[in-house]
């Protein structure tokens, strides 16, 4: 990874995703976590605040050793023991049936094999325990479906991997018997890289 990748882009994604519309929309999903916490994609620590008073660890993982630092100022703020990795979701060191609760925020759009991704999070998550996501893709409209298609080759360079066109709902269905999720757009924000699914999916 270059500079761009560890120190520049970091800086942008913590000033574009610190909204407080998606602040919102965190702490509503983070309500109902609870137990040992695996979160994928940690990038610079957002979701931090939003994690319910009895969550007293988490263990994070990301690929990118920029994110890892630039959320260190975070960590250092929270009462929350973290246990950083620098790894890649497609291949996780953890155990069968390690977690309760498995975290993805605005993470499944970069990750290059997100069917081995998925995966390997059923994989480590308990019989019964959940995966709570909060990601942007496909919209449900097919004239932002087009543009989607024909900007996420762009969108992968400048966004480190990011896609605009994933089916995020298909995509957790194919790796989980019980999917609860909505898609929605917020009204401040563009269809094109702003369809949201939000969800729990049960193991």
């Amino acid at each position: 990874m270059g500079f761009y990748s560890q120190i520049i882009l970091p800086r942008l994604l913590d000033w574009s995703l610190s909204n407080s519309t998606l602040a919102k929309y965190r702490q509503e999903l983070l309500a109902d976590v609870k137990g040992e916490v695996l979160e994928i994609g940690f990038g610079t620590g957002l979701n931090l605040a939003y994690y319910p008073a009895h969550i007293h660890k988490i263990t994070t993982i990301d690929t990118n050793p920029g994110m890892n630092a630039f959320a260190k100022k975070r960590i250092s703020d929270s009462n929350i023991i973290v246990q950083q990795l620098t790894l890649s979701s497609e291949n996780l060191p953890m155990s069968n049936d390690t977690f309760d609760s498995v975290v993805s925020t605005l993470t499944l759009c970069s990750i290059a094999n997100i069917e081995q991704a998925l995966k390997e999070i059923n994989r480590v998550l308990k019989p019964g325990s959940r995966f709570f996501f909060l990601e942007h893709g496909l919209s449900n409209k097919p004239n932002v479906q087009v543009w989607q298609n024909r900007l996420t080759p762009i969108q992968k360079v400048i966004g480190d991997g990011c896609h605009l066109n994933r089916n995020i709902q298909e995509l957790v269905e194919r790796h989980f018997d019980k999917v609860e999720s909505r898609q929605f757009t917020p009204e401040n924000m563009p269809d094109l890289t702003a369809h949201l699914y939000r969800g729990v999916a049960t193991k």
